[in-house]
């Protein structure tokens, strides 16, 4: 999202309105329940699900229908469309607010809509202080991280009657992002059946924010989840949703991405966790985010500009973007290669000593970026000096914090540091890196990366350190240096010449996994296609 004062009063309200064949759905779904009598729009925006529940003739069979909308102009044109409705009632207030005076009192067999997606950030300190005391007072942790979303679905099942359902269409981030992992254990405690629909096709384009229709009913039922995938809002038309059978419902922090796979699929991926050949890339290695610059436009440059300011003894060669790093083993010589083909292959390391013992040119450099600004941006304002960039140190490796076609670990052979597009890996003392490096390609470990991660809008998946850390790799300890070696060579030229990554798989699954470790062929084949199957996914919404 951008900067609020970049932003539209559209996007600080988190409106995004749901389309209508979309509400409809979600109302249809619901239609023939007669034990539903109270219905709950919490945030009605421009009264889409009102239209639907219109549209399908379903609006006069529930008792009462609260709709509630924080936007008075919108309030309004709502309460003038459905002013020929008795059992209509539209509130001109905060859902938040609302809550906190009819929580002891509300029940609701029914909850639809389309809450706000709100930063933090961007809410008053009054809707600050009202999520807050929502979330806590369920034993959920309540920080900046946490969006308003997250805080209607909590406010929503705690007003469900014993056998209401609620259908929110949210962000996909509720399956995988850690600020979700108490409301992912919230909602498996209070809740009996959980349905998420996912579109392969972006239903807000405009946002580039994947969705899902979440789908909850409480009961004394068996605890279940199902994952629905669909194409697109057409697929609606046909949709029959009783056709998709439950997987059991765990209670745990894990992320809901897992039920993408199937029960034979979690099987090995459970065999795999306590396998004692594997281990996770945390047992090896700390795992950090690369270098925040603050401006990376500002303090990584090209060679022009290093001869410019003469700044050739305070700058390190740097990795500033994933792609300047195509190989996985990155070199002197590849460093070179960017620095020709004038790419921002420089970091600045301005020294810690006094200002006034910075050379003529340096301070030219320093009294330029001021002039244009560069160091209003945030981190650079709270720094001490503003053009010092801290935890600067040199990793063994890296390994990409986005990736495309497959996820990259690269050997830093030339002193290299990077941007944050790259996450910054030592290992622990005694680990040879070449070893851990080579453990890494190979059809478990990338599934591992693929359930790990989390994927947006483009296609592409993003993990952060602590996910990098949970993937598994085999323990290499029997195999060879020279052989290592070897195969390390094979993998980088590969990679280097665009080829299929899976030749990789291939050569380092049969020689590591079957021939040394002594994995089944169809071991490898079925993580192969949880790899595949994940990846596929992700990148169709590309």
């Amino acid at each position: 999202m951008k900067l609020k004062e970049d932003s539209s009063a559209q996007k600080l309200r988190g409106a995004f309105y749901t389309p209508l064949p979309l509400a409809e759905m979600m109302v249809k779904l619901f239609a023939n329940r007669t034990d539903c009598k109270k219905v709950l729009e919490p945030s009605c925006g421009d009264g889409v699900f009102l239209d639907a529940l219109i549209k399908t003739d379903c609006i006069d069979q529930y008792m009462s229908i609260d709709a509630i909308e924080i936007d008075e102009a919108e309030a309004k044109k709502v309460e003038e469309k459905m002013e020929s409705y008795g059992n209509v009632k539209v509130l001109n207030k905060d859902f938040f607010d609302f809550y906190k005076t009819n929580k002891e009192s509300a029940q609701y067999d029914l909850i639809l809509g389309n809450p706000p997606y709100i930063r933090y950030q961007y809410l008053e300190e009054n809707q600050r202080k009202l999520m807050s005391d929502i979330l806590l007072s369920q034993g959920m942790k309540a920080n900046k991280l946490v969006n308003t979303w997250v805080g209607f679905i909590v406010s929503c099942v705690n007003v469900l009657s014993k056998n209401g359902k609620i259908a929110f269409v949210i962000p996909a981030e509720i399956m995988q992002v850690a600020y979700a992992e108490d409301l992912r254990l919230f909602l498996s405690n209070n809740l009996s059946k959980i349905t998420l629909i996912t579109f392969e096709e972006l239903v807000f384009p405009y946002i580039e924010q994947e969705i899902v229709v979440f789908i909850g009913e409480k009961g004394d039922a068996e605890k279940g989840i199902r994952i629905v995938e669909l194409n697109n809002l057409e697929d609606l038309e046909s949709f029959d949703i009783d056709a998709n059978g439950f997987q059991k419902l765990q209670h745990v922090h894990e992320k809901w991405t897992k039920y993408f796979t199937n029960d034979e699929e979690n099987v090995l991926v459970k065999q795999i966790r306590e396998d004692k050949r594997f281990q996770k890339l945390s047992d090896i290695a700390l795992i950090n985010v690369g270098i925040t610059t603050g401006n990376n436009k500002y303090i990584s440059v090209e060679r022009k500009t290093v001869e410019k300011y003469q700044m050739q003894d305070v700058v390190r060669p740097l990795i500033g973007r994933s792609s300047h790093a195509n190989s996985i083993y990155f070199t002197h010589e590849d460093w070179l290669q960017n620095v020709n083909k004038n790419k921002a292959a420089y970091l600045i390391d301005f020294p810690d000593i006094e200002y006034n013992y910075y050379p003529k040119k340096h301070k030219e450099y320093i009294k330029q970026g001021e002039e244009n600004g560069e160091n209003k941006g945030y981190k650079c304002s709270i720094r001490e000096r503003w053009y010092r960039i801290p935890s600067i140190w040199v990793p063994d490796a890296f390994f990409l914090r986005r990736n495309n076609l497959y996820p990259k670990f690269v050997l830093n052979q030339c002193d290299a540091v990077s941007t944050d597009t790259m996450h910054r890996i030592k290992f622990n003392e005694g680990i040879e890196p070449e070893r851990a490096i080579l453990s890494y390609y190979n059809s478990i470990s990338f599934a591992f990366t693929e359930l790990c991660g989390r994927s947006y809008g483009g296609g592409v998946l993003e993990i952060l350190p602590g996910e990098v850390g949970n993937i598994y790799v085999p323990k290499l300890d029997t195999v060879s240096i020279e052989e290592i070696r070897e195969l390390l060579e094979q993998i980088d030229s590969i990679v280097r010449n665009n080829q299929n990554i899976e030749d990789a798989l291939d050569i380092v699954d049969k020689r590591i996994l079957v021939d040394t470790l002594g994995f089944g062929q169809k071991v490898c084949l079925d993580a192969r296609s949880i790899w595949k199957k994940l990846q596929r996914r992700r990148l169709n919404r590309g």
